[in-house]
């Protein structure tokens, strides 16, 4: 299935209740620092978190990716995926340009128009209001996104004013900090195969996360391998002169423990699911989760998995962060050897 690249996604939940190790915003913020460093040193690949807001969630990257940036040397850093409804792109490329400054070159940023919302059209909120014929903010966030690629370009776009506070490069000025390379690290989550054409014609790698556009009605795996391939053509057409990456996520529990059976042994029957979500039908990925030799023969033919260069194994952050990486590194002991992922 070839070697591939493999970071944890965390949600970042917290919940005040008995069951949860992170009940307060505080709690998932320093855990997933915590997480971070752990999984690097275990030889894990990657640490990347999901943003919700207006959620008990994760919802504000730019600071986390930096600390996680500063206690980490090696592992890639990134999100799946920051709604680019929300954001001020000028101003997301100069907290992105820091971070990644801060990480020494290490981010990889995914974003999108971003999902379902705790509240009505919560980019509102924010000061963010779409054209009257773009109702989902959909073509607002690809606005925001083209504005956001161009400024990672480094390009200089603002005219000086002749009697500046200090002394201007010639030229025009771009926004600063400017991290070099940041551009060729961004990533679309796409849901639906015409979306990941676009991105691979925007010349951004593809997030291909457990849910997917219902576009033909077979597995979920078989549409998500499809997208892949699909991504790949456009890309070679459109002569990128880069290599393009497609990452996939996933919920993979080896269990090799009493912890494990007890936490995830009633998901061992898990199958794929159709809803529908934003008036459209998907169909959302099943989880993983049996002893070992099981495990791999079940992923072996999970042909999305076979194309996808990197793999985000979805972790349960309320469990605390000794249980997330024990599970990161079962997947990485009892399973990815005998996959040829390592």
């Amino acid at each position: 299935m070839g070697v591939k690249k493999i970071g944890f996604l965390s949600f970042g939940h917290w919940s005040d209740t008995p069951h949860s190790q992170a009940r307060t915003a505080a709690d998932v913020l320093h855990q997933s620092i915590d997480l971070a460093v752990a999984v690097e040193e275990l030889g894990a690949d990657g640490a990347y978190f999901r943003v919700h807001h207006f959620a008990r969630q994760l919802g504000s990257p730019f600071p986390l990716l930096a600390a996680v940036g500063a206690r980490t040397s090696r592992i890639e850093i990134g999100t799946a995926v920051i709604d680019m409804r929300y954001e001020n792109p000028l101003y997301m490329a100069e907290d992105a340009g820091a971070a990644d400054l801060i990480a020494s070159g290490r981010l990889q940023l995914g974003i999108s128009r971003g999902s379902p919302e705790q509240v009505i059209d919560g980019f509102r909120y924010f000061g963010y209001v779409p054209g009257e014929d773009d109702p989902t903010g959909a073509e607002m966030a690809r606005t925001h996104t083209e504005v956001f690629l161009r400024m990672l370009t480094g390009e200089g776009f603002a005219q000086p004013n002749p009697r500046p506070m200090f002394a201007n490069p010639p030229g025009l000025l771009r926004l600063e900090p400017h991290s070099e390379g940041l551009r060729e690290r961004i990533w679309w989550g796409a849901a639906s195969d015409a979306t990941a054409r676009w991105t691979a014609e925007q010349g951004m790698h593809l997030m291909s996360s457990t849910l997917k556009v219902d576009e033909t009605g077979e597995p979920f795996h078989v549409q998500q391998r499809k997208q892949i391939e699909a991504f790949r053509e456009t890309w070679a057409a459109a002569g990128h002169d880069r290599e393009p990456r497609v990452s996939v996520s996933r919920s993979i529990f080896p269990l090799v423990d009493d912890r494990d059976r007890a936490y995830f042994g009633g998901d061992t029957n898990s199958r794929d699911q159709v809803g529908t979500i934003d008036d459209f039908q998907a169909i959302f990925g099943r989880s993983y989760a049996a002893e070992p030799d099981a495990l791999v023969e079940q992923l072996a033919e999970d042909e999305a998995i076979a194309a996808a260069d990197t793999l985000l194994l979805t972790v349960p952050n309320q469990l605390g962060v000794d249980y997330n990486a024990h599970v990161v590194e079962s997947v990485l002991k009892h399973v990815a050897p005998e996959l040829g992922w390592r």
